[in-house]
């Protein structure tokens, strides 16, 4: 009797350890095999990871286009590609050194250190053109294959409106759970459009040379390598920009010429609101999350710049024109030895950034109705994103810019009434945060004639075969524009801030357009100041509305005029050129 109940324990015990060992393999093999472990390791792919070698040629995410059509972020490079297994065949080596111009033992001495294929372009030394590529691949050399390469375009300091992208299965899975077809290493948007398209731009199929291995590196099922395309019609697709690649270029140079640290430039269509060029310092750097921010998005203290708010309000609230105002009074109406104007009428004070004028304007308006510097803001667009947002198939409010961070003017409610926080609101100081691209998109809009529109930095989505599977449409906010008459006004005020001797802006007398703006200088009561200058050129016929803004810097120092100076000198050589 002990003996059978001894052999009915150790049989439901082998029964119970074949049980868990089957449930074990169920789990591995069926249950969680796209996510084996905390970890959520795919054990399919490993377990082909561990078989195969691969040649990435593109990894299927959609790309990005300027206004032309040329690529921005990525480009194609020429790529020679030779698996490891070529050391343990005999083949035509001579051959292929022949046509790519590299002697024979450097591919030897190549392959020798390979534990994986090799993918040799300019860099390594060999350059292929349209005619080599041909030559090689009608080879038919197993092993060896030229392509072209999708690779990461560099110095077009796009990496702020383009966007990042990165891997994190955790997130993939739980952002598009209906999408099986993902491999865990899929990339996803971080940043910037590579974020707001994410969802159009996941791949459909990656494009590959792959072949199998055994445990050697040597082949299996001979040396037939695999090609492996995308067949798909329509995908992957393409985002279409606003951005013209020359200008860009032009941006970003004059931006490195001065060295700048921190700021950037926004150059804008003036008609539509669409961004030709950004560029924001300091350049992204991934290993730096503080460098990821782009600063065109970010509100800022304007300064002077937000005079244009009260200006436009005296305007629009029938503040005479011909009063005088005392200009050796500071913004507070305190005697200002160190910055003595003289008495300077609404004009003259606006080309001369006089403070009294409009803390004396902004107190007397304010009083009679404490919201009108906000309703002002909001008509030159000032109190809301000026990024595109609206419906786009099932997104409701899609974003083009969804890093834009909202502006604010106030930090409480009872500034509204005193004296010294509006005399500090009206000269753009205290809590006011405006956006460059919004204040970029204020200039464009009284360069029009007062009519607001949405900024927008993408055109169209096109399917792989060049149709259009989306087109963004201008869209103007619904907040109120100021009228027609405000807006001739201001343009004639922005003009004289660089006519006027005296004026801010007379540097630019001497550019080939005709520019009209406003400069800025916001405290930042750490020692520095931020450095604007905003406006829109030729003044009689607006075609740029530009933004460049130096932050953190000395006054005495700053590069911002000069670099405005510089981006519209040179846009003025552009258009000549296109008319020759």
């Amino acid at each position: 009797m002990k003996t059978r109940k001894r052999m009915k324990i150790i049989a439901i015990c082998i029964f119970l350890s074949m049980l868990a060992l089957i449930l074990r393999l169920a789990d591995i093999q069926m249950i969680h095999t796209e996510s084996f472990t905390d970890r959520n390791i795919n054990l399919i792919e490993e377990s082909v990871g561990q078989r195969t070698q691969e040649v990435m040629i593109d990894d299927g995410r959609g790309r990005f286009a300027d206004r032309n059509g040329s690529p921005l972020g990525h480009e194609q490079e020429a790529k020679l590609v030779l698996f490891p297994f070529l050391n343990k065949i005999d083949w035509p080596i001579s051959k292929l050194s022949a046509i790519v111009n590299v002697p024979g033992f450097k591919v030897e001495r190549l392959l020798e250190e390979a534990d994986k294929p090799l993918l040799l372009g300019s860099k390594e030394g060999f350059e292929l053109n349209e005619s080599a590529i041909k030559e090689i691949n009608d080879l038919e050399i197993p092993g060896v294959f030229a392509i072209y390469q999708q690779t990461k375009k560099k110095g077009q300091a796009a990496d702020h409106y383009i966007g990042i992208t990165g891997e994190n299965a955790e997130v993939l899975r739980e952002k598009y759970p209906e999408k099986k077809n993902l491999s865990s290493k899929t990339q996803i948007g971080i940043t910037g459009l590579e974020k707001a398209f994410d969802e159009f731009l996941l791949p459909d199929a990656e494009t590959k040379l792959m072949y199998h291995v055994d445990g050697d590196g040597n082949p299996l099922f001979g040396i037939n390598v695999k090609y492996i395309a995308d067949a798909n019609p329509f995908y992957p697709v393409s985002v279409k920009t606003t951005i013209d690649s020359s200008m860009q270029d032009m941006a970003n140079h004059v931006m490195n010429r001065y060295n700048v640290k921190k700021g950037g430039i926004v150059l804008l269509d003036a008609e539509t609101s669409e961004v030709l060029a950004m560029v924001s310092k300091p350049e992204m750097n991934r290993s730096e999350h503080e460098t990821y921010a782009n600063l065109m998005l970010t509100p800022i203290a304007p300064g002077s710049v937000f005079k244009t708010v009260i200006a436009a309000a005296g305007i629009e609230n029938g503040i005479d024109k011909n009063r005088i105002y005392d200009c050796s009074l500071n913004m507070y109406g305190e005697p200002d030895e160190e910055n003595d104007k003289g008495n300077l009428n609404l004009e003259r004070s606006f080309a001369q950034s006089c403070n009294n004028t409009f803390t004396s304007i902004a107190n007397e308006l304010m009083e009679k109705d404490p919201d009108t510097i906000d309703e002002y803001a909001g008509k030159l667009g000032l109190t809301e994103k000026a990024g595109w947002s609206g419906p786009v198939y099932h997104y409701e409010d899609f974003k083009q810019f969804p890093e834009e961070k909202n502006p604010h003017l106030w930090g409480d409610k009872t500034d509204k009434t005193a004296e010294r926080a509006i005399a500090q609101t009206a000269i753009g100081q205290k809590n006011v945060r405006v956006t460059p691209l919004s204040v970029a998109n204020m200039m464009a809009a009284i360069a029009r004639g007062g009519e607001k529109k949405q900024v927008k930095i993408a055109d169209s989505i096109l399917y792989k075969n060049g149709t259009t599977m989306f087109k963004f449409p201008d869209k103007e906010p619904e907040s109120d524009n100021i009228s027609p008459y405000t807006a001739a006004k201001l343009q004639h005020l922005l003009r004289l801030v660089v006519t006027d001797q005296e004026g801010t802006g007379r540097r630019f007398q001497s550019l080939p357009f005709e520019v009209s703006g406003k400069s800025g200088t916001a405290e930042t009561g750490k020692g520095t100041v931020h450095k604007w200058f905003a406006g829109f050129f030729p003044s009689h016929q607006p075609k740029y509305a530009m933004v460049v803004v130096e932050l953190d810097t000395h006054s005495a120092q700053s590069s911002a005029n000069s670099i405005f100076y510089d981006m519209a000198n040179e846009l003025a050589r552009l258009e000549n050129a296109a008319t020759r």
